[in-house]
Protein backbone atom coordinates (compact mmCIF):
# COMPACT_ATOMS: atom_id res chain seq x y z
CA UNK A 1 0.00 0.00 0.00
CA UNK A 2 1.16 3.57 -0.98
CA UNK A 3 1.10 6.58 2.15
CA UNK A 4 -1.27 9.39 2.34
CA UNK A 5 0.78 12.07 3.93
CA UNK A 6 -1.62 14.88 5.26
CA UNK A 7 -1.18 18.13 6.69
CA UNK A 8 -4.32 19.88 8.23
CA UNK A 9 -4.64 23.54 8.36
CA UNK A 10 -6.89 26.21 9.29
CA UNK A 11 -8.15 28.60 12.36
CA UNK A 12 -7.56 28.01 16.33
CA UNK A 13 -10.89 26.16 17.32
CA UNK A 14 -11.83 25.23 14.04
CA UNK A 15 -11.88 21.43 15.23
CA UNK A 16 -8.45 19.96 12.93
CA UNK A 17 -7.72 17.89 16.37
CA UNK A 18 -10.96 16.91 16.94
CA UNK A 19 -11.62 15.79 12.90
CA UNK A 20 -8.02 13.64 13.60
CA UNK A 21 -9.45 12.00 16.68
CA UNK A 22 -12.94 11.39 14.85
CA UNK A 23 -10.87 9.95 12.10
CA UNK A 24 -8.75 7.56 14.20
CA UNK A 25 -11.66 6.34 16.36
CA UNK A 26 -13.99 5.92 13.44
CA UNK A 27 -11.60 3.81 11.40
CA UNK A 28 -10.56 1.55 14.66
CA UNK A 29 -6.93 2.70 14.67
CA UNK A 30 -6.69 3.96 18.37
CA UNK A 31 -6.23 0.90 21.21
CA UNK A 32 -8.67 0.57 24.42
CA UNK A 33 -6.48 1.87 26.72
CA UNK A 34 -6.01 5.27 24.56
CA UNK A 35 -9.72 5.43 24.20
CA UNK A 36 -9.98 4.66 27.94
CA UNK A 37 -7.07 7.60 28.83
CA UNK A 38 -8.90 10.05 26.91
CA UNK A 39 -12.67 9.22 28.49
CA UNK A 40 -11.19 9.81 32.04
CA UNK A 41 -9.19 12.90 30.87
CA UNK A 42 -12.40 14.39 28.99
CA UNK A 43 -14.78 13.36 32.35
CA UNK A 44 -12.07 14.94 34.69
CA UNK A 45 -12.85 18.21 32.78
CA UNK A 46 -16.10 18.07 33.07
CA UNK A 47 -16.94 17.19 29.76
CA UNK A 48 -19.94 15.35 28.99
CA UNK A 49 -18.78 14.14 25.79
CA UNK A 50 -15.73 11.58 24.89
CA UNK A 51 -13.06 14.86 23.74
CA UNK A 52 -10.98 12.93 20.68
CA UNK A 53 -9.04 15.92 20.32
CA UNK A 54 -7.09 14.74 22.89
CA UNK A 55 -6.09 11.77 21.31
CA UNK A 56 -3.83 14.22 19.35
CA UNK A 57 -3.98 17.46 22.02
CA UNK A 58 -0.86 15.57 24.05
CA UNK A 59 1.10 18.45 25.15
CA UNK A 60 -0.69 19.54 28.76
CA UNK A 61 -0.18 23.73 27.59
CA UNK A 62 -2.06 22.23 24.81
CA UNK A 63 -5.07 20.42 27.22
CA UNK A 64 -5.25 23.59 29.11
CA UNK A 65 -5.71 26.33 26.51
CA UNK A 66 -7.63 23.96 24.20
CA UNK A 67 -5.01 24.84 21.49
CA UNK A 68 -2.60 22.82 19.51
CA UNK A 69 0.57 24.20 19.84
CA UNK A 70 2.96 21.64 18.35
CA UNK A 71 3.02 19.72 15.00
CA UNK A 72 1.34 16.14 16.36
CA UNK A 73 1.64 13.33 14.04
CA UNK A 74 -0.63 10.13 14.02
CA UNK A 75 -0.51 7.07 11.69
CA UNK A 76 -3.31 5.04 10.67
CA UNK A 77 -4.20 2.67 8.07
CA UNK A 78 -7.29 1.11 5.76
CA UNK A 79 -7.34 -2.19 3.64
CA UNK A 80 -6.76 0.64 0.99
CA UNK A 81 -4.21 2.93 2.14
CA UNK A 82 -1.65 4.28 5.00
CA UNK A 83 -2.02 7.65 5.85
CA UNK A 84 0.24 9.32 7.96
CA UNK A 85 -1.47 13.18 9.89
CA UNK A 86 0.20 16.07 10.83
CA UNK A 87 -2.21 17.97 13.19
CA UNK A 88 -0.63 21.80 12.37
CA UNK A 89 -1.25 24.78 15.04
CA UNK A 90 -4.33 26.84 14.19
CA UNK A 91 -3.19 30.52 15.88
CA UNK A 92 -0.88 32.79 14.37
CA UNK A 93 1.68 32.44 16.50
CA UNK A 94 2.49 29.27 15.99
CA UNK A 95 2.45 29.30 11.73
CA UNK A 96 6.12 28.31 12.12
CA UNK A 97 5.06 24.83 13.33
CA UNK A 98 2.36 24.71 10.27
CA UNK A 99 4.93 25.06 7.83
CA UNK A 100 6.66 22.06 9.15
CA UNK A 101 3.95 19.73 9.30
CA UNK A 102 2.73 20.98 5.34
CA UNK A 103 6.16 20.47 4.32
CA UNK A 104 6.14 16.82 3.25
CA UNK A 105 2.73 16.67 2.72
CA UNK A 106 0.57 15.50 -0.44
CA UNK A 107 -2.74 16.52 0.83
CA UNK A 108 -3.85 19.48 3.23
CA UNK A 109 -6.83 19.32 4.66
CA UNK A 110 -8.33 23.19 5.31
CA UNK A 111 -10.86 23.28 8.02
CA UNK A 112 -13.01 26.03 8.23
CA UNK A 113 -16.06 26.78 11.30
CA UNK A 114 -19.34 26.53 9.23
CA UNK A 115 -20.30 29.61 11.85
CA UNK A 116 -17.50 31.77 10.71
CA UNK A 117 -16.97 31.43 7.54
CA UNK A 118 -12.99 32.30 5.98
CA UNK A 119 -10.94 33.54 8.14
CA UNK A 120 -7.36 35.62 7.68
CA UNK A 121 -5.42 32.79 9.33
CA UNK A 122 -7.59 29.94 6.65
CA UNK A 123 -6.60 32.07 3.84
CA UNK A 124 -2.86 32.55 4.76
CA UNK A 125 -2.59 28.59 5.80
CA UNK A 126 -4.15 28.42 2.29
CA UNK A 127 -1.63 30.41 0.42
CA UNK A 128 1.24 28.58 2.72
CA UNK A 129 -0.18 25.09 1.44
CA UNK A 130 0.07 26.92 -2.12
CA UNK A 131 3.97 28.17 -2.10
CA UNK A 132 4.68 24.56 -0.34
CA UNK A 133 2.86 23.08 -3.66
CA UNK A 134 0.69 20.59 -1.83
CA UNK A 135 -1.02 19.49 -4.66
CA UNK A 136 -4.28 18.33 -3.47
CA UNK A 137 -6.69 20.56 -1.10
CA UNK A 138 -9.86 19.39 0.92
CA UNK A 139 -12.17 21.89 2.18
CA UNK A 140 -13.39 20.46 5.38
CA UNK A 141 -17.00 22.77 6.22
CA UNK A 142 -16.75 21.31 9.76
CA UNK A 143 -19.50 22.24 12.62
CA UNK A 144 -22.48 22.06 10.37
CA UNK A 145 -24.35 20.78 13.15
CA UNK A 146 -24.15 24.16 14.68
CA UNK A 147 -25.88 25.82 11.60
CA UNK A 148 -28.38 23.36 11.37
CA UNK A 149 -27.14 21.81 8.16
CA UNK A 150 -27.78 24.45 6.05
CA UNK A 151 -27.11 23.69 2.16
CA UNK A 152 -27.14 27.59 1.70
CA UNK A 153 -24.16 28.51 4.64
CA UNK A 154 -21.73 25.42 2.76
CA UNK A 155 -22.27 26.91 -0.10
CA UNK A 156 -21.55 30.55 0.12
CA UNK A 157 -18.54 29.17 1.94
CA UNK A 158 -17.23 27.04 -0.98
CA UNK A 159 -18.21 29.41 -3.32
CA UNK A 160 -15.82 32.36 -1.96
CA UNK A 161 -12.97 29.59 -1.18
CA UNK A 162 -13.29 27.99 -4.98
CA UNK A 163 -12.77 31.81 -6.09
CA UNK A 164 -9.70 32.67 -3.72
CA UNK A 165 -8.04 29.19 -4.20
CA UNK A 166 -8.33 29.91 -8.24
CA UNK A 167 -5.72 32.30 -7.67
CA UNK A 168 -3.73 29.73 -5.83
CA UNK A 169 -1.47 27.03 -7.59
CA UNK A 170 -3.53 23.59 -6.64
CA UNK A 171 -3.80 20.34 -8.43
CA UNK A 172 -7.67 19.83 -6.90
CA UNK A 173 -9.82 21.44 -4.65
CA UNK A 174 -12.60 18.94 -3.03
CA UNK A 175 -15.20 20.48 -0.65
CA UNK A 176 -17.02 17.90 1.88
CA UNK A 177 -19.76 19.27 4.69
CA UNK A 178 -19.05 17.52 7.84
CA UNK A 179 -19.68 17.37 11.53
CA UNK A 180 -16.02 16.44 13.24
CA UNK A 181 -17.44 15.89 16.85
CA UNK A 182 -20.81 14.01 15.87
CA UNK A 183 -19.21 11.84 12.73
CA UNK A 184 -20.76 13.16 9.62
CA UNK A 185 -19.46 12.55 6.12
CA UNK A 186 -15.96 11.85 8.04
CA UNK A 187 -15.87 8.52 8.07
CA UNK A 188 -19.84 7.19 6.58
CA UNK A 189 -21.89 9.42 4.43
CA UNK A 190 -23.86 11.68 6.89
CA UNK A 191 -27.80 11.23 7.05
CA UNK A 192 -28.37 14.76 8.04
CA UNK A 193 -27.08 16.53 4.71
CA UNK A 194 -29.05 14.68 1.96
CA UNK A 195 -28.30 17.31 -0.10
CA UNK A 196 -24.79 16.28 -0.56
CA UNK A 197 -24.17 13.80 -3.35
CA UNK A 198 -20.26 13.81 -2.60
CA UNK A 199 -17.65 11.26 -0.53
CA UNK A 200 -17.17 11.12 2.79
CA UNK A 201 -14.01 12.59 3.98
CA UNK A 202 -11.73 9.08 4.22
CA UNK A 203 -13.49 7.76 1.31
CA UNK A 204 -11.79 10.74 -0.31
CA UNK A 205 -8.34 10.20 0.82
CA UNK A 206 -8.56 6.82 0.12
CA UNK A 207 -9.11 7.00 -3.38
CA UNK A 208 -7.22 10.32 -4.22
CA UNK A 209 -4.16 9.87 -6.74
CA UNK A 210 -0.49 10.91 -6.06
CA UNK A 211 1.41 8.78 -7.92
CA UNK A 212 2.11 11.52 -10.59
CA UNK A 213 2.95 14.07 -7.94
CA UNK A 214 6.31 12.53 -6.90
CA UNK A 215 9.40 13.39 -8.83
CA UNK A 216 11.64 10.16 -9.14
CA UNK A 217 13.52 10.97 -12.26
CA UNK A 218 16.16 13.70 -11.18
CA UNK A 219 18.82 12.16 -9.08
CA UNK A 220 19.95 14.21 -6.61
CA UNK A 221 22.03 12.85 -3.46
CA UNK A 222 23.13 15.13 -0.41
CA UNK A 223 26.45 13.69 0.95
CA UNK A 224 25.23 14.14 5.29
CA UNK A 225 28.74 12.03 6.21
CA UNK A 226 32.25 10.15 4.78
CA UNK A 227 32.09 7.17 6.51
CA UNK A 228 35.94 5.98 6.78
CA UNK A 229 36.06 3.11 9.80
CA UNK A 230 38.72 3.58 11.89
CA UNK A 231 39.55 -0.24 12.74
CA UNK A 232 39.64 -2.54 9.94
CA UNK A 233 38.94 -1.58 6.00
CA UNK A 234 41.31 0.71 6.26
CA UNK A 235 40.88 1.43 2.20
CA UNK A 236 36.76 1.57 2.86
CA UNK A 237 35.12 5.09 1.89
CA UNK A 238 31.90 5.74 1.45
CA UNK A 239 29.25 8.40 1.58
CA UNK A 240 26.42 8.43 3.83
CA UNK A 241 23.17 10.16 3.47
CA UNK A 242 19.83 10.21 2.11
CA UNK A 243 18.47 9.89 -1.45
CA UNK A 244 15.79 12.73 -2.54
CA UNK A 245 15.66 11.94 -6.32
CA UNK A 246 16.34 9.95 -8.91
CA UNK A 247 17.23 6.12 -8.39
CA UNK A 248 20.62 4.77 -8.16
CA UNK A 249 22.63 2.09 -9.25
CA UNK A 250 26.12 0.09 -9.21
CA UNK A 251 28.09 0.84 -12.78
CA UNK A 252 25.62 4.44 -12.94
CA UNK A 253 27.92 7.57 -13.77
CA UNK A 254 27.94 10.27 -11.64
CA UNK A 255 29.35 14.08 -11.54
CA UNK A 256 30.05 15.51 -7.95
CA UNK A 257 28.83 19.03 -7.27
CA UNK A 258 30.07 21.54 -6.87
CA UNK A 259 33.76 20.58 -8.09
CA UNK A 260 31.94 18.64 -11.14
CA UNK A 261 34.57 15.60 -11.39
CA UNK A 262 33.00 12.46 -12.63
CA UNK A 263 32.77 8.86 -11.28
CA UNK A 264 30.99 6.09 -11.06
CA UNK A 265 29.49 4.15 -8.42
CA UNK A 266 30.97 1.15 -7.06
CA UNK A 267 28.55 -0.32 -4.85
CA UNK A 268 25.63 0.69 -2.61
CA UNK A 269 25.41 -0.44 0.97
CA UNK A 270 23.07 -0.78 3.75
CA UNK A 271 23.64 -2.28 6.99
CA UNK A 272 22.26 -4.93 5.69
CA UNK A 273 24.38 -5.25 2.62
CA UNK A 274 24.86 -4.28 -0.79
CA UNK A 275 22.05 -2.89 -2.91
CA UNK A 276 21.63 -3.17 -6.67
CA UNK A 277 19.23 -0.23 -6.96
CA UNK A 278 18.38 2.51 -4.23
CA UNK A 279 15.52 5.54 -4.62
CA UNK A 280 13.52 7.67 -2.46
CA UNK A 281 13.70 8.32 0.44
CA UNK A 282 16.48 5.66 1.56
CA UNK A 283 18.83 6.41 3.51
CA UNK A 284 22.75 4.30 1.92
CA UNK A 285 25.92 5.03 2.08
CA UNK A 286 27.61 5.20 -1.90
CA UNK A 287 30.77 3.99 -2.85
CA UNK A 288 32.45 5.79 -5.54
CA UNK A 289 35.01 4.17 -8.02
CA UNK A 290 37.52 7.45 -8.05
CA UNK A 291 39.08 8.56 -4.86
CA UNK A 292 37.73 12.10 -4.76
CA UNK A 293 37.83 15.46 -2.62
CA UNK A 294 33.95 14.89 -1.53
CA UNK A 295 32.63 16.21 2.20
CA UNK A 296 29.34 17.27 3.25
CA UNK A 297 27.28 19.24 1.78
CA UNK A 298 28.68 18.14 -1.77
CA UNK A 299 26.14 16.32 -3.84
CA UNK A 300 25.64 13.33 -6.10
CA UNK A 301 23.58 13.65 -9.65
CA UNK A 302 23.56 12.48 -13.39
CA UNK A 303 25.75 14.35 -15.97
CA UNK A 304 23.44 15.14 -17.97
CA UNK A 305 20.58 16.15 -15.28
CA UNK A 306 22.40 18.30 -12.38
CA UNK A 307 21.14 21.82 -11.07
CA UNK A 308 23.50 24.71 -11.63
CA UNK A 309 25.90 25.71 -8.56
CA UNK A 310 24.28 29.14 -7.42
CA UNK A 311 24.90 32.10 -4.81
CA UNK A 312 21.86 33.96 -5.95
CA UNK A 313 18.67 32.85 -4.20
CA UNK A 314 15.10 34.00 -5.43
CA UNK A 315 12.66 32.85 -3.10
CA UNK A 316 9.30 33.68 -1.18
CA UNK A 317 9.82 32.79 2.38
CA UNK A 318 7.66 32.80 5.20
CA UNK A 319 8.63 35.25 8.09
CA UNK A 320 8.47 33.44 11.64
CA UNK A 321 10.67 36.04 13.66
CA UNK A 322 9.60 39.27 15.80
CA UNK A 323 12.34 41.13 14.28
CA UNK A 324 11.64 41.99 10.75
CA UNK A 325 13.49 40.84 7.53
CA UNK A 326 15.19 43.63 6.08
CA UNK A 327 17.67 44.65 2.99
CA UNK A 328 20.99 43.70 4.55
CA UNK A 329 19.98 41.35 6.87
CA UNK A 330 22.88 38.20 7.39
CA UNK A 331 21.73 35.15 8.14
CA UNK A 332 23.18 31.20 7.94
CA UNK A 333 21.26 29.72 5.10
CA UNK A 334 21.01 25.92 5.97
CA UNK A 335 20.02 23.91 2.27
CA UNK A 336 19.85 20.05 2.23
CA UNK A 337 23.19 19.34 4.13
CA UNK A 338 25.08 22.50 3.35
CA UNK A 339 25.08 25.39 4.92
CA UNK A 340 26.60 28.52 4.42
CA UNK A 341 26.24 32.47 5.43
CA UNK A 342 23.74 34.65 2.97
CA UNK A 343 22.76 38.41 2.80
CA UNK A 344 19.12 39.81 1.80
CA UNK A 345 19.89 41.42 -1.31
CA UNK A 346 16.23 42.72 -2.09
CA UNK A 347 12.40 42.30 -0.85
CA UNK A 348 11.09 42.23 -4.00
CA UNK A 349 7.34 42.09 -2.64
CA UNK A 350 5.05 41.16 0.24
CA UNK A 351 2.07 39.19 -0.92
CA UNK A 352 -1.49 40.36 1.45
CA UNK A 353 -3.08 37.02 2.56
CA UNK A 354 -6.47 37.98 2.22
CA UNK A 355 -6.38 39.83 -1.03
CA UNK A 356 -2.68 38.31 -2.80
CA UNK A 357 -2.10 41.42 -3.75
CA UNK A 358 1.70 42.56 -3.61
CA UNK A 359 2.82 44.93 -2.26
CA UNK A 360 6.21 46.04 -4.64
CA UNK A 361 7.81 48.52 -1.37
CA UNK A 362 7.52 46.69 1.76
CA UNK A 363 10.73 47.93 3.26
CA UNK A 364 10.63 44.85 5.65
CA UNK A 365 8.93 41.56 6.33
CA UNK A 366 7.15 40.99 9.48
CA UNK A 367 6.06 38.41 11.81
CA UNK A 368 4.01 36.09 9.71
CA UNK A 369 4.26 37.77 6.84
CA UNK A 370 5.01 35.90 2.94
CA UNK A 371 7.10 37.63 0.76
CA UNK A 372 9.77 37.25 -2.14
CA UNK A 373 13.29 38.24 -1.70
CA UNK A 374 16.66 37.31 -3.12
CA UNK A 375 19.37 36.93 -1.19
CA UNK A 376 23.33 36.45 -1.78
CA UNK A 377 25.18 32.91 -0.30
CA UNK A 378 29.16 32.98 0.70
CA UNK A 379 29.13 29.10 -0.92
CA UNK A 380 27.57 27.48 -3.83
CA UNK A 381 23.98 25.84 -3.39
CA UNK A 382 22.57 23.09 -5.28
CA UNK A 383 19.62 24.11 -6.31
CA UNK A 384 16.06 23.67 -8.08
CA UNK A 385 13.09 25.62 -8.03
CA UNK A 386 10.50 24.26 -5.05
CA UNK A 387 8.15 22.91 -8.09
CA UNK A 388 10.97 20.22 -9.07
CA UNK A 389 12.20 18.95 -5.97
CA UNK A 390 11.11 19.50 -2.86
CA UNK A 391 14.11 19.05 -0.91
CA UNK A 392 16.44 20.98 -3.15
CA UNK A 393 14.18 23.52 -3.56
CA UNK A 394 13.76 24.73 -0.06
CA UNK A 395 15.83 26.21 3.16
CA UNK A 396 15.62 27.70 6.25
CA UNK A 397 17.28 30.89 7.62
CA UNK A 398 18.63 30.59 11.32
CA UNK A 399 19.82 33.74 13.18
CA UNK A 400 23.92 34.12 13.37
CA UNK A 401 23.47 35.04 17.05
CA UNK A 402 20.33 33.96 19.03
CA UNK A 403 20.49 30.13 16.48
CA UNK A 404 16.36 30.60 16.10
CA UNK A 405 15.05 30.05 12.97
CA UNK A 406 13.70 32.69 10.94
CA UNK A 407 12.49 31.94 8.37
CA UNK A 408 11.65 29.21 5.65
CA UNK A 409 11.92 29.42 2.05
CA UNK A 410 11.26 28.05 -0.97
CA UNK A 411 12.95 28.91 -4.03
CA UNK A 412 11.33 30.22 -7.47
CA UNK A 413 11.21 28.80 -11.17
Amino acid sequence: MDILRIATAGSVDDGKSTLIGRLLYDSKSIFTDQLEAVERTSVQRGDDYTDLALLTDGLRAEREQGITIDVAYRYFSTPRRKFIIADTPGHIQYTRNMVTGASTADLAIILVDARKGLLEQSRRHATLVSLLRVPHVVLAINKMDLVDWSEEVYNAIRDEFVDFASKLDFADVATIPLSALKGDNVVERSTHMDWYHGASLLHHLENVYIASDRNLVDVRFPVQYVIRPQNGRGDYRGLAGQIIGGVLRPGDEVVVLPSGLPSRIKSIDTADGELQEAYPPMSVTVRLEDELDISRGDMISRPNNQPTPTQDIDAMVCWMDSSPLSVGGKYVIKHTTRSARAMVKDIMYELDINTLHRDLSPGTLRLNSIGRITLRTTQPLMADAYQRNRQTGSFILVDEISNHTVAAGVIAS
